[in-house]
């Protein structure tokens, strides 16, 4: 098991170097750099050319190097790959070229929201699913069965974002009701209620995002448990424990819950981890939510390279460790897996 777990740590290493290796090399050839940007805006703002054109062209040679100086861009491409490179391996993730912060320290900055609605989806979608899961198997095939699954897929079907428009038009001020608020997870005047009051208004709050967030996972939990739990509900050692006399609920819970659980205990790290970062860029930037999704979106419109090159260190080290975690959990739910038996 050691002996895994260390190749599985050493193998993350080239992966990680792949990744930032592809993304760097990729930045290089998209037009319209932070310096570009930064000289256009400035263009944009000046009132005239009242200096003329051939001093204005002089004026902005100057800025172009002193902006180039300043964030990097007047060293070659090879020196710059190897200076982020030894950065990284140090988790020194650099500063933001548009917000002048530490790139960690806006991560965390933005990490509570996306962890908030998370750790909510990932709650709500397993608490709701694996249940319903579980009552279609044993009701297959009867009319139970059809009828959640029309509104599992047709839920499953629907975007996120267009479902948070929809959602915004009839219940928050639309042209409908305007029953829930429409920005943030907090009211203005949150830090001045009493704790009953500002829990109430954290979950009012988030009613309309966590069913957004939420309502495209259903349909992968729940049909997953069915199929498993149909599987194993099928096998052998189901028909033994029937033909020994025992109920058909000691049947589910005592023989058939554990094995059919397998894939969707192993399968919780990722869904865990993906609920934070998955899908979230058009639905925090609907609902006003300032997280890690709308954080990636702007660095990336804005060209703010150690921010994105940042985030997606920080995204794919932690993928690597949550797909690590759940081939571990194989081990832990089901005894009989043995890493490197097979080449012994």
């Amino acid at each position: 098991m050691l002996a895994y777990i260390g190749k599985r740590l050493l193998l993350m290493i080239p992966t990680l170097i792949g990744v930032l290796t592809l993304t760097f090399v990729v930045i290089q050839f998209v037009p319209g750099g932070p310096v570009e940007q930064i000289l256009a805006e400035a263009r944009a703002g000046t009132g005239g050319e009242t200096g003329g054109f051939s001093g204005k062209r002089d004026l902005d040679q100057k800025q172009i190097e002193e902006l180039k100086k300043l964030y990097g861009f007047d060293k070659p491409p090879l020196e710059r790959y190897l200076s982020m490179m030894k950065n990284f391996a140090q988790f020194d993730l650099g500063r933001s070229f548009l917000r002048n912060k530490d790139v960690w320290q806006l991560i965390k900055d933005k990490l509570p929201v996306s962890v908030s609605l998370g750790l909510w989806t990932f709650l709500v979608s397993y608490l709701i699913s694996v249940p319903l899961g579980i009552a279609k198997a044993v009701r297959e095939g009867t009319r139970f069965d059809t009828v959640t699954t029309l509104f599992v897929l047709v839920g499953y079907a629907i975007p996120g974002f267009v479902l948070g428009v929809l959602l915004i038009v009839l219940f928050a001020g639309g042209s409908f009701l305007d029953w829930f608020p429409l920005r943030g997870l907090t009211s203005d005047n949150w830090a001045s209620l009493s704790w009953p009051a500002r829990v109430a208004d954290y979950l009012w709050h988030l009613v309309l995002p966590l069913t957004c967030y939420a309502i495209g996972s259903f349909a992968i939990v729940t049909m997953l448990t069915k199929n498993t739990f149909v599987e194993e509900i099928r096998k052998q050692y189901v028909l033994v424990a029937r033909a020994k006399g025992l109920s058909e609920r000691k049947v589910l819970y005592k023989h058939v819950f554990r094995n059919a659980l397998i894939p969707i205990i192993t399968g919780f790290p990722a869904a865990f981890v993906g609920a934070f970062f998955a899908g979230s860029i058009l639905i925090e930037t609907i609902f006003s939510l300032d997280g890690l999704g709308l954080l990636s979106y702007e660095s990336l419109i804005r060209r703010d390279y150690p921010v994105v090159l940042g985030t997606l260190y920080f995204f794919t080290l932690i993928g690597l460790v949550v797909k690590l975690i759940g081939d571990l959990l194989y081990v832990v739910v089901d005894p009989r897996v043995q890493f490197g038996a097979v080449g012994k």
